[in-house]
């Protein structure tokens, strides 16, 4: 019986190559060759748009052109749109090849393919709607965190379920370990449930920013003074101290400051320092092989600029930090730069006009 194997074209595959992996496959295998899909060589970053006059949009760096191009969401749905310009897009993510992008405040809840962008889903806005981040448990489940608890969306229909009980309030931050699902609660700081039954096997009080995934498994998040590590497994904690107060962002809520490297087991926590857990300039790397992580800043971004949203975010295709950051006045201007992860020098920086307001990156 053949089978069928699909090729990915990308630019960098030299003809040659191509030509042999074919030779070798077309005795036995019927070969399909797709075309790199039009957003799928880079990265989206989610802004909140500027609340009562712009409406949240998604933008995308593209890996190859070292270019950023905005608003690509409306430029490929046409008649479509993220209003009302009352409401924030504050965070998307890629889950089996879907964009899930979430909007607070009465936006909508919108699902698009993460190559063409093209909409495939959507909870309407609605006054009633508050939503804050999604995860992905299976091929036909996800978890929704709102301003009050968490609620499972039926992946299919798009459509959500009841509420999980023994969750209230507003819930940010989601993310999925092993048997476990790690949320971060404004009550009661990160809560983690049974990602089976839902139900809540534990909480760690005190902690207001969140998640990293380590390259070693391990889920950190952080509050007042201490960085906990903790296991996916066993759901041990460790406190490492931090030398500055870990602000909380829930009166403007957005995604958590701290991301982490797939190459090593290094965490990168941004002391955000202004109002709203945003406005700092200093971003901190940690390691446990490093007994001086917090004595100073592994970054600080240039002079009259000021981190915004999550604030950094970790690309795994580059092996490089990459920082949003808006001008310290807040007028119109924004950069996206990039940093290498091991000496802290920045690489790159894309300047760009206009009241975009990054929440987010989000990355294939």
């Amino acid at each position: 019986m053949k089978k069928t194997i699909t090729l990915k074209l990308l630019p960098y595959i030299f003809p040659v190559l191509l030509m042999a992996v074919v030779s070798s496959c077309k005795k036995d295998h019927d070969v399909k060759i797709e075309p790199v899909g039009k957003y799928e060589n880079g990265f989206f970053i989610i802004n909140e748009g500027s609340y009562g006059t712009v409406d949240g949009s998604v933008s995308f760096f593209d890996y190859t052109k070292g270019t950023l191009t905005d608003s690509i969401f409306t430029k490929e749905n046409t008649g479509k749109n993220l209003d009302p310009n009352t409401s924030t897009l504050e965070f998307g993510t890629v889950y089996n090849h879907k964009l899930y992008l979430l909007s607070k405040s009465g936006g909508p809840l919108v699902v698009t393919d993460d190559n063409s962008l093209k909409e495939t889903g959507r909870i309407a806005a609605a006054p009633a709607n508050d939503w804050r981040a999604f995860v992905g448990i299976d091929n036909n489940t996800g978890l929704v965190s709102t301003g009050d608890g968490i609620y499972p969306l039926n992946l299919q229909a798009v459509t959500l379920g009841s509420k999980i009980a023994g969750v209230n309030g507003e819930v940010g931050d989601l993310v999925k370990a092993g048997n476990y699902v790690f949320a971060l609660s404004k009550t009661d700081g990160v809560v983690i449930l049974n990602a089976s039954t839902y139900a809540v096997v534990k909480s760690i009080p005190g902690m207001v920013v969140a998640f990293a995934r380590s390259k070693d498994g391990a889920i950190w998040a952080a509050g007042g003074k201490v960085l906990v590590r903790i296991d996916p497994s066993t759901l041990a904690v460790q406190n490492i101290p931090v030398s500055f107060t870990v602000n909380d962002s829930w009166g403007a809520w957005h995604p958590g400051s701290i991301t982490a490297s797939t190459t090593d087991n290094a965490i990168f926590l941004a002391n955000n320092n202004g109002p709203y857990n945003s406005g700092g300039t200093d971003i901190y790397k940690y390691t446990a092989t490093n007994s001086a992580s917090f004595a100073a800043p592994f970054i600080t971004i240039p002079a009259g600029k000021a981190l915004y949203g999550a604030g950094l975010a970790y690309s795994a295709k580059l092996n490089q930090l990459v920082v949003t950051a808006v001008n310290a006045d807040y007028s119109s201007g924004n950069d996206l730069y990039f940093y290498d992860t091991t000496s802290g020098s920045q690489i790159k920086d894309v300047t760009y006009p206009g009241y975009f307001f990054p929440a987010t990156p989000a990355f294939h």
